[in-house]
């Protein structure tokens, strides 16, 4: 096992600017395809752009899509993002399918760089407490019960539900 994991940054996850609570907004801004119109690298990058880039640029309206050739360079993907981050990735002889998988996976990021968690839940306002779980607020007479109780095997909500209001309220009407 490496320890390469030990000079990553660290932090804790979170949505890039509250991202998702009104609506998502996507954070790839722009990807610039380089490519040679001749050289045997470029291939699998022609081949997408010949096929699937037509398609991927309709289904992300908010990516702006640069093409440019390049003579005797090695194909590339360079992914600019909204916080300002860039990503580049060489696509030397990739596959069609590899592109789009490449592409795919810089449209779904957020741009952030790759960190080490510190932990798997963050909070902005901490608890002393501790964190809830579903077992917060039971009665602590249950950690001394042996099971199976009869009183705890149905639903804890005695109330009828709303699809059983209904029928009542039908019956009554039936009745009258």
């Amino acid at each position: 096992m490496s320890n390469s994991h030990l000079f990553m940054t660290s932090g804790f996850p979170r949505a890039p600017l509250k991202n998702g609570i009104g609506r998502y907004i996507g954070q790839l801004k722009r990807i610039t395809i380089k490519f040679c119109k001749t050289h045997g690298d470029s291939k699998g990058m022609r081949e997408f752009i010949e096929s699937e880039l037509i398609d991927f640029s309709r289904n992300n309206p908010g990516v702006v899509v640069y093409v440019k050739p390049r003579r005797h360079r090695s194909p590339s993907l360079i992914a600019e993002y909204l916080n300002g981050n860039r990503e580049y990735i060489n696509c030397h002889n990739y596959s069609k399918e590899e592109v789009y998988k490449w592409l795919n996976l810089l449209t779904n990021r957020s741009g952030k760089d790759i960190m080490r968690y510190r932990k798997l839940w963050h909070t902005d306002n901490p608890s002393i407490q501790g964190i809830w779980t579903p077992y917060t607020f039971r009665d602590p007479s249950l950690n001394l019960a042996s099971f199976p109780i009869e009183g705890f095997n149905g639903p804890k909500c005695s109330k009828p539900t709303a699809t059983e209001q209904l029928i009542e309220l039908f019956k009554k009407q039936q009745l009258k």
